[in-house]
C-alpha cells in the first residue's frame, strides 16, 4: 500500500528496497531473539547491517557476524547491498538521510532492548523508552511497541525518498506518523494472540499495562494522534487508510471476538466510522476465502490419497 505512494517511474525501485529492508529486520529479529550472555555486543553489530542498508551514503559498519557463531554472511549482505542500490536510485534519498538513518536506529535499539529484557529485569528497558519518547506525543509502553514495529515507518520514508519534492522536514512528520501508526501492530498482536492466557501463549507487549482498562484509552490517543497528524501531511488520506487497514486486519481475526478482546477493539472501531466499516468487510472476507481454500486443499489432498 505505502509503495503506491511512490511515483511510477521509481515504483519498482521502491518495492525492491522495501521488501530487502523488511527481510533484513525480520531476519534479525529472529537472530537476536535469544541473546547471548557471552557476546552482548552481537546483537548490536548484527543490527549494524539495518542502518547501513538505509544508508547508501554512507560507508558500512563492518563485518556484521563479528560476535555471532554462525556465519552466513553473503546472505546479510547481498540484502544489504539490494536496498543500498536501490535507495540510491531514488531522487530524495539524499533529502532523506537523516530520518531514514534514525528511524531505522530507533526501530534496531527497540528490538535490542526488548530482546535483552529477557535476560533480565525490564527496568533497563522501560528507562530508554521513557528517555526516548519524551519528544514524542507518545507515552513510553506506546513508544515501545511503535517503535519495535517501526519498520513501517521506514517502508513509507523508502516511499517518500521515491518523490523528488519531499523534504526533510516532510519526512520528520512521515516518520512521526507512521511511528504512532506502528503502535497498533505490536499491541493489537500481542492483545490478540495472548487472549486466552492459556499455557504456552503469548503475552507479548501488553505485559506492560497494569490492567486492560487502561489500554483502549491510549490506544485511541494514538488514533487520534494520526488522524491529526496526517490532516497537514502529503497523502493525509493515505496515511489515514494504512491506519484503518492494520486496525481491520486484526480485529477481523477470529480472536478478535474473545470476550477479554473485544471491548479493546470495539472501543477502537467507533474511532474510524464509517471508514472502518467496508474495510472489515472486506478484511472479513477475505479471511473467509483464506479459510475454505485451505479447507478445500485438505479434502482435496485427502480425496486424492484415497484415489492413490
Amino acid at each position: 500500500m505505502l509503495a503506491t505512494l511512490a511515483p511510477r517511474a521509481y515504483r519498482r525501485r521502491a518495492v525492491t528496497a522495501m521488501v530487502a529492508a523488511e527481510i533484513i529486520y525480520d531476519y534479525l529479529d529472529g537472530l537476536t531473539e535469544s541473546p547471548s550472555r557471552e557476546a552482548p555486543q552481537d546483537g548490536a553489530q548484527l543490527f549494524t547491517a539495518f542502518t547501513d542498508a538505509v544508508a547508501p551514503l554512507l560507508p558500512r559498519g563492518g563485518d556484521y557476524y563479528r560476535h555471532h557463531r554462525r556465519s552466513e554472511h553473503c546472505y546479510l549482505e547481498a540484502l544489504v547491498t539490494t536496498v543500498r542500490k536501490s535507495l540510491a536510485g531514488l531522487p530524495a534519498t539524499a533529502a532523506l538521510a537523516g530520518v531514514l538513518h534514525a528511524s531505522a536506529a530507533r526501530g534496531a535499539a527497540a528490538q535490542l532492548h526488548i530482546h535483552a529484557s529477557s535476560l533480565s529485569d525490564t527496568e533497563e528497558l522501560e528507562r530508554w523508552a521513557q528517555l526516548h519518547a519524551a519528544g514524542t506525543s507518545l507515552q513510553w509502553r506506546e513508544f515501545l511497541a511503535g517503535a519495535a514495529c517501526s519498520v513501517l515507518a521506514v517502508h513509507a520514508l523508502i516511499a517518500a525518498a521515491s518523490d523528488c519534492r519531499t523534504t526533510y522536514e516532510q519526512a520528520l512528520q512521515l516518520d512521526e506518523i507512521y511511528l504512532s501508526i506502528s503502535v497498533l501492530p505490536t499491541i493489537l498482536d500481542s492483545l490478540i494472540d495472548g487472549h486466552g492466557n492459556t499455557p504456552g501463549a503469548r503475552v507479548g507487549h501488553i505485559r506492560y499495562y497494569d490492567d486492560r482498562e487502561t489500554l483502549a484509552p491510549r490506544l485511541v490517543s494514538v488514533i487520534e494522534d494520526v488522524i491529526s497528524r496526517s490532516r497537514d501531511a502529503p497523502h493525509g488520506a493515505h496515511h489515514v487508510m494504512t491506519l484503518v487497514g492494520v486496525l481491520a486486519y486484526y480485529t477481523s481475526a477470529p480472536a478478535a471476538s474473545a470476550e477479554l478482546v473485544q471491548p479493546v477493539t470495539a472501543h477502537l472501531g467507533q474511532q474510524l466510522q464509517p471508514l472502518l466499516a467496508p474495510t472489515l468487510a472486506m478484511m472479513r472476507t477475505w479471511r473467509t476465502a483464506k479459510h475454505l481454500r485451505a479447507r478445500w486443499r485438505s479434502l482435496y489432498a485427502r480425496a486424492s490419497r484415497r484415489a492413490a
